[in-house]
């Protein structure tokens, strides 16, 4: 009998989302699995949609965050395997046949990873480039990635609880990321499954694109800073994301002193960063292009050298600011006062999860 998988989504004011990616999940052709879904204190019509569905719903009775609410999904498991999701994702009917294929030949050893489905649920241009950018970002390096992220992460149970679980005093964002790098030292080894998929559900607009890069690079700073690893080649926050957006600043800054100075001669000093960015970015813009076809692919590339690079800097700048304020504010306290909303020392070694502590405090 193959190994039973356990379905953990945290749910927080998702009723634009909850019942497709319930009715996806159901849909699987694999068995057995279980669904878990633990809601974080909505205050939307989530709980009531959750309900229509024949699977375990757990309602926390504080407002704790997306790690509290995986930790207690995967206390309440009954599973041998952990897939954690998020409520705005799609299941694929296959993705936990993939995932039993990963386990079975990669061991209980292994974390396995999967992304998102190049096309997304929505079909604006927005949403696709978001969709693609992460899936290619994620699938890279399928042989050693960097971390693996709760929307498709799959996890011996066992090996979940002795390592802790995630960190429930951690950022806002990126406990996957912290939880990946702590097992990375404990010697875990990840795989990168690309045929494990999750369709997301983006609805995104050029402002919502901007204001979630513009979040996402604010705390990645904050964590790159607080971890030393800023020019990591991490995922989504890779290196040539990285080499996007300095060959943006640089080429903005190189055009306004040629201008400044009246010579506009030396703009063509400008085709060195973007030599350099089309270098390191012609992965991702072929992927563009196979994904959406030539025009999509030659807009996407626009967008992403033109104009996504200006929120990802303004969200490290952002993020920059915010780590040594908090670093000041850190250093500051007494000794014997508790940590910081944003916990900006390496957190100690977890102990195994058992009871409702699961070794750490809420945050």
């Amino acid at each position: 009998m193959a190994e039973m998988i356990s379905i953990i989504i945290p749910n927080r004011n998702g009723e634009a989302t909850i019942g497709k990616c319930l009715e996806a999940a159901f849909a699987s052709r694999f068995e057995p699995f279980e669904v878990i879904v633990v809601d974080d204190c909505s205050g939307d019509r989530s709980v009531d949609i959750i309900k229509r569905f024949p699977c375990r719903l757990i309602q926390l009775e504080r407002h704790s965050g997306a790690a509290r609410a995986r930790n207690v999904g995967a206390q309440e498991s009954r599973g041998d395997i952990l897939f954690f999701t998020d409520a705005d994702c799609l299941m694929q009917e296959d993705t936990l046949s993939a995932v039993a294929r990963a386990f079975a030949e990669e061991g209980p050893g292994a974390v396995v990873g999967g992304s998102y489905t190049r096309i997304p649920h929505d079909k604006g241009f927005f949403s696709i480039f978001q969709s693609v950018f992460i899936n290619y970002s994620e699938t890279k390096r399928p042989e050693n990635p960097d971390y693996i992220a709760t929307h498709a992460m799959a996890i011996d149970a066992g090996l979940f609880r002795r390592q802790g679980g995630f960190d429930e005093r951690f950022l806002p964002i990126l406990e996957d990321v912290e939880f990946s790098h702590r097992l990375r030292k404990a010697g875990v080894r990840f795989v990168m499954r690309p045929e494990v998929l999750v369709q997301h559900i983006f609805n995104f607009s050029m402002l919502r694109s901007l204001r979630n890069a513009l979040r996402k690079s604010t705390y990645w700073t904050v964590y790159s800073l607080g971890h030393r690893d800023v020019l990591a080649d991490s995922g989504t926050a890779g290196a040539a994301l990285k080499t996007n957006v300095a060959a943006f600043f640089l080429s903005a800054f190189i055009a306004g002193a040629a201008l400044a100075a009246g010579e506009a001669g030396l703009l063509w000093l400008i085709l060195a960063p973007l030599g350099a960015n089309l270098a390191a970015s012609g992965g991702l813009l072929r992927a563009f292009g196979s994904a959406g076809g030539w025009m999509f692919g030659l807009l996407a590339g626009a967008y992403y050298m033109g104009v996504y690079p200006l929120a990802v800097g303004l969200g490290a700048v952002a993020g920059t600011v915010k780590y040594f304020g908090q670093l000041k504010k850190y250093r500051s306290l007494p000794p014997d006062h508790p940590s910081p909303p944003l916990d900006l020392s390496p957190p100690p070694s977890p102990s195994p999860l058992k009871g409702e502590g699961f070794g750490f405090g809420d945050r």
